[in-house]
């Protein structure tokens, strides 16, 4: 079943090029279950045909996944964890996975919302505890454009280089998820550290 679903998405997004990244991509951020591990490396596959370029596939896909985090901010600024905890699960969302993208954002804070889009599940839910407190929109847009964008590079460029093996890069993904998810938490230590101590100075 799984297969046949993939095999649809790449048969859509052959079709369609850097409009079908985008739109795929901004469903992904609305949480349905369209794998950016998927569509991004499709893309760069694309580029390597010939068929788009690497900056289109590279902008449909950052650009798309910007649109669909604003909607899931939208869905937490306006319904609150209230609306979620009723109706997550009519998009795929667990009360676990809601729990820990607000776990970081609490921790964290904005700056949550930039790092975070190089890890996978957490990438996704981010948005909705960002709605939910309020974060101002405007910088909303511009951390999660700038924390899409390397994301969408890196597995555009992957698509890109294995050519007709870009099927190739969820097996090199699922290697390296540990030690992502390892400097991004680095980061945002050394983020929230700096932040403090630039308080405490100036207090």
């Amino acid at each position: 079943m799984l297969e046949k679903l993939v095999n649809l998405l790449v048969y859509y997004l052959s079709l369609t090029g850097y409009w079908g990244i985008a739109v795929g991509m901004a469903i992904e951020s609305c949480n349905i279950p369209l794998p950016s591990e998927i569509i991004l490396p499709f893309g760069g596959f694309l580029a390597y045909q010939g068929k788009i370029t690497f900056w289109e596939a590279v902008l449909a896909g950052t650009l798309g996944g910007t649109v669909g985090s604003v909607i899931s901010y939208y869905l937490g600024l306006k319904g609150g964890r209230p609306f979620l905890e009723r109706y997550g699960h009519y998009l795929w969302i667990s009360p676990r996975e809601l729990a820990v993208a607000e776990a970081w954002f609490a921790r964290y804070g904005e700056a949550t919302v930039f790092f975070t889009r190089l890890l996978p599940v957490i990438r996704t839910f981010i948005s909705f505890p960002a709605g939910i407190a309020r974060m101002n929109l405007m910088r909303f847009i511009i951390y999660t454009f700038l924390g899409s964008l390397p994301w969408s590079m890196i597995l555009t460029y992957l698509g890109f280089r294995l050519g007709e093996h870009w099927e190739e890069v969820k097996v090199w993904l699922h290697k390296y998820d540990v030690a992502v998810l390892v400097l991004a938490v680095l980061a945002l230590g050394w983020y929230w550290g700096h932040k403090r101590r630039g308080k405490n100075w100036r207090g």
